[in-house]
């Protein structure tokens, strides 16, 4: 399928399949398909930063300019592999509550397969077929709550946000060389300064070993609190 692709956001017409109006010339030596690929393929392997124009047609053997017979600029190849490389969403159990849970654990998962997809600017909602599938099945799993439209939508919001805030912390935490704070050298060091500094809450926490760089089950938990609190507000329905 093919059409003039306007003033539409970059990406847009792509995502859906429908191609740019074939120009005069020798076909194309490669397809969208293998453009993108390509992106996900150095996103893998080097991370957000090595996905460009210039490395992908360096590895197919074509110049830079080459590359814009297919794609109109770098934000629009950006939106392509984000897209392709988030993938469709699993299939949810049944029940809100247990659609959420796998909902949230399986944005977790695609972001620690593939971290760079946090490094990914987030330019707007998200109108791709592939992002849109992840909407459209946690909407449909929320639809049966009584709650609106609207509320529905804050509510995968929120949801959202968790995940990808989870897992860039995860991220983070398990990129970081730092010594541990529950070290003993951290230790021998913090401890006297909260007990004489007037921490009493910290110290009984660092004491408990409660006060942590992990995450331990901080998953769970937030996924539960979450949870609770959409239940609350579906409780309070008329």
């Amino acid at each position: 399928m093919t059409e003039d692709r306007g003033e539409l956001p970059p990406g847009l017409a792509l995502s859906w399949g429908v191609l740019p109006v074939q120009r005069r010339g020798p076909k194309p030596a490669f397809s969208i398909e293998q453009i993108v690929a390509t992106g996900i393929e150095f996103g893998d392997r080097y991370g957000f930063e090595a996905i460009s124009l210039q490395r992908i047609a360096a590895h197919l053997g074509v110049t830079t300019n080459a590359m814009y017979r297919y794609v109109r600029s770098k934000e629009e190849l950006i939106v392509l592999v984000h897209d392709k490389a988030i993938g469709l969403p699993p299939e949810l159990p049944a029940g809100w509550r247990a659609a959420a849970t796998a909902w949230m654990k399986a944005q977790v998962d695609r972001y620690a397969e593939r971290p760079w997809l946090l490094d990914v600017p987030i330019r707007g909602a998200p109108i791709t077929p592939n992002l849109l599938r992840w909407i459209e099945v946690m909407l449909t799993a929320l639809a049966g709550t009584g709650l609106s439209q609207h509320d529905n939508l804050g509510c995968l919001v929120l949801m959202d946000g968790f995940a990808r805030n989870y897992a860039s912390l995860a991220r983070q935490l398990g990129a970081s060389d730092s010594t541990p704070v529950q070290a003993e050298a951290v230790g021998q060091f913090l401890l006297p300064r909260l007990i004489e500094g007037g921490y009493p809450t910290l110290t009984s926490l660092y004491l408990n070993q409660e006060y942590e760089d992990e995450l331990d089950d901080d998953l769970e938990f937030g996924l539960a609190r979450i949870l609770d609190g959409i239940e609350v507000l579906i409780g309070k329905l008329p």
